[in-house]
């Protein structure tokens, strides 16, 4: 079974810098799109991030100017680049990678942005 590999998270102090990785354990055919997504303590999955396969980009509201999501095609890797990280960024964050036949998920990597 092909698990996405989550890397990256961590605790930051507010402001700071953190930059995820994504990458499936082995081959994976179809993927149209990958994208972040993350889950607060009591709050729903929300979706942070997404990337096609063209390079169109779509972010959450409170993440835009924030946070920048790029992807590597041929690797099928997908990178989360967070800067000026805000208490409310807290949260277990999950990459996502859909195919026709399957939707793809990580194991989710927590963030915590804390003084």
């Amino acid at each position: 079974q092909v698990q996405l590999v989550e890397s990256g998270g961590g605790l930051v102090q507010p402001g700071g810098t953190l930059r995820l990785s994504c990458t499936p354990s082995g081959s994976i055919a179809g993927i149209y799109l990958m994208g972040w997504y993350r889950q607060a303590p009591g709050k729903q999955r929300e979706l942070v991030a997404s990337i096609s396969r063209s390079g169109a980009t779509n972010y959450a509201d409170s993440v835009k100017g924030r946070f920048t999501i790029s992807g590597d095609n041929a690797k099928i890797t997908v990178y989360l680049q967070m800067n000026s990280l805000k208490p409310e960024d807290t949260a277990v964050y999950y990459c996502n990678m859909p195919t026709f036949q399957y939707n793809y998920w990580g194991q989710g990597t927590q963030v915590t942005v804390s003084t």
